[in-house]
């Protein structure tokens, strides 16, 4: 077969959700947005929702209603973009809760769909989604009157624990909702690991739950291995690929594999990352084309039949800091091309 397999862990994506979620004593969400971080939503959600998960997160309407069809009715499905025009058959038909993030959502929501669950979002400063607190102070009284069952917002620096705009949200936040009778939530992956004051009552993570910093301790959830394609020799001297951006210093053995930039492995990784031959790095040389990479694997005894790009040596934050991105961008990347393997045990 000439196409990637891409491995992904069940196994390791639940054993990552319970870790997280033993580090509050509040109840711990999931979010599976982006087709599960670009994981397959059905999977991902199926496997953290039998790890007991029982709150989930997405992006848009759409999105929810994959996720409702994999689990079925009973788990909540919040939506962050909220009631958009449009949405009302999505929500209704499939159960799902917006997150209201402005007046005009508020009065579509309350005239479209009378009694049905929906939840708010406060913008605490990051200036990106919900309700300012000024909008708050207005509607806050009419939205209190329709029962929302949760009110969340969400960090911009979680990720940089001293930074001081953590603490101006989180005083922002109790400021807004200290005095209101509802679940609230405020942290993601990066707020759980600040600690218990930024818990609340929902934690709900992300990146954490598939591998990514800032999570550290976080089990790899996925692997990548690139079928090898061809294998020659080329000269000292020999250029290899586009732009002859590489020569050969020696006489030298390149392995052709099948993937490429088509595949999310962005062509700004090549000059810093390695293909792996078990715990043997062997370098990309050239440029990372649509479809093929081309690697170095002169010190190779004997080639197999396959490298990997992503394992225990070579993790996604590896993979986006030669990019010069983070995980998050590396995860949604992965391409539609790759044969997808579902580890559960």
């Amino acid at each position: 077969m000439s196409t990637a397999t891409l491995r992904i862990d069940l196994q390791a994506l639940a054993a990552n959700w319970q870790a997280l979620d033993t580090l509050g004593s509040c109840e711990t969400a999931a979010v599976v947005k982006a087709d599960g971080y670009g994981l397959g939503s059905a999977q991902v959600a199926t496997a953290l929702a039998k790890a007991g998960a029982r709150k989930f997160f997405v992006a848009v309407a759409e999105e929810g209603v994959a996720v409702r069809n994999a689990l079925g009715p009973d788990p909540k499905v919040f939506v962050f973009s909220g009631h958009m025009a449009g949405d009302t058959d999505l929500l209704q038909q499939a159960g799902l809760t917006p997150l209201i993030n402005s007046t005009q959502q508020l009065q579509r929501h309350l005239q479209a769909l009378p009694g049905h669950d929906f939840g708010l979002q406060l913008d605490t400063g990051m200036n990106r989604l919900g309700l300012e607190p000024s909008d708050w102070q207005d509607l806050r009284q009419q939205a209190l009157a329709h029962d929302p069952v949760l009110v969340i917002s969400h960090l911009a620096c979680a990720d940089t624990p001293n930074h001081a705009m953590n603490a101006t949200q989180l005083a922002c936040f109790r400021d807004m909702t200290d005095d209101l009778q509802i679940p609230r939530s405020l942290s993601a992956t990066g707020g759980i690991l600040l600690g218990p004051e930024y818990h609340f009552d929902l934690t709900r993570p992300g990146i954490g739950l598939y591998g990514g910093a800032p999570y550290s301790v976080a089990h790899p959830v996925v692997s990548l291995s690139l079928p090898v394609i061809q294998i020659r020799d080329v000269m000292e001297g020999e250029s290899v690929g586009y732009g002859n951006t590489w020569s050969a210093k020696r006489p030298s053995r390149i392995a052709t594999v099948s993937a490429g930039y088509a595949d999310g492995l962005i062509r700004a990784m090549g000059p810093h990352l390695s293909l792996f031959d078990g715990a043997t790095a062997c370098p990309i040389v050239g440029r990372i084309s649509m479809d093929l990479i081309t690697v170095d694997v002169t010190e190779l005894t004997q080639v197999p039949d396959a490298l990997s790009m992503l394992n225990t040596h070579q993790t996604i934050e590896r993979l986006a800091e030669a990019a010069g991105t983070i995980g998050y961008e590396i995860l949604t990347s992965l391409g539609a091309r790759y044969n997808r393997v579902y580890m559960s045990s």
